[in-house]
């Protein structure tokens, strides 16, 4: 059976990959940095290995007798005092190191769809570049490329919760967001798989419009959007980028970017946007 080394096992969709990998009872080694944060039958389950992964000194020997590794590690906020390229590149280049030296045979990773496009953007910089270096390591390797996570449309539920979801442009940007369990099984698949890049999204196909209407439907609530044309967006990133710092405005110019193009790709999954919508709520979901 092969031993897999995950890193990040702790955040939004580590934590699905690790459940995949226990249902299909492969040996499992987890770095993190603080073992309380795992569920006790979690860490029942695995062996643990606590370190900074921005710390090289701290993982050493983390993948000895070790096959693949899995790294779902990177920022969404900066914090800490740590920028994009402290974590979503350096981090992660400090684990293809140790996995390098240990004989690891395969690195999976997940990165974001059309990230090597979006190299403008501060946190696709950062995980592109490392992405340019695990391809140029020699080591067999997945790159996962989800067109966004369930958890990120929580934010149509909030804004629909206050009375009114602002978009910006017309509203027909094309998406099939993914749920981390699903994204999950995507990511275990490709441990055996010899494919070398994933592009994938969940089973339901909408515009932004049609996500926002959802929101409201899931609450009952008359349906108002406010739709914000794109120079206003351009002029918001312009300040932003001006006069803060990239902690403050690499969360705003991904998210007001990605929400404004098409992020459409592989169909998979069971879950559905509706029912997620309808957990946050707190309604019953009746089972299929």
């Amino acid at each position: 059976m092969k031993k897999i080394l995950l890193a990040g096992a702790t955040g939004y969709l580590g934590s699905y990959i690790l459940q995949e990998l226990m249902k299909q009872g492969f040996l499992i080694r987890v770095l993190i940095r603080n073992r309380s944060k795992l569920k006790m039958t979690e860490a029942d389950a695995v062996e643990i290995m606590e370190g900074e992964i921005t710390r090289p000194g701290t993982i050493l020997n983390c993948c000895d007798q070790v096959d693949t590794v899995i790294s779902t590690v990177g920022i969404t906020r900066q914090r800490d005092g740590l920028t994009y390229l402290d974590v979503d590149y350096q981090a992660n280049l400090n684990l293809l190191r140790e996995a390098q030296r240990s004989g690891v045979k395969k690195f999976i990773y997940v990165s974001v769809l059309h990230g090597q496009h979006l190299r403008k953007l501060k946190i696709c910089e950062a995980k592109e570049k490392f992405v340019d270096e695990l391809k140029s390591s020699g080591m067999a390797h997945c790159i996962i490329r989800p067109t966004g996570f369930f958890s990120d449309m929580s934010e149509y539920l909030n804004m629909a919760r206050k009375g009114r979801i602002f978009l910006f442009g017309n509203g027909r940007a094309k998406m099939n967001p993914i749920h981390g369990a699903d994204l999950a099984e995507v990511c275990v698949s490709a441990i055996n798989s010899t494919i070398t890049e994933i592009e994938t999204g969940g089973p339901q196909l909408f515009t932004q419009t049609e996500i926002a209407g959802l929101a409201f439907n899931t609450l009952h609530k008359k349906v108002k959007i406010t739709f914000l044309p794109i120079w206003l967006k351009k002029l918001i990133l312009f300040i932003l980028r001006s006069l803060t710092s990239s902690k403050t405005y690499g969360p705003v110019e991904f998210v007001l970017t990605v929400l404004t193009m098409d992020m459409i790709a592989l169909v998979y999954g069971q879950h559905t946007l509706n029912e997620y919508f309808k957990g946050l709520a707190g309604l019953k979901i009746l089972p299929k």
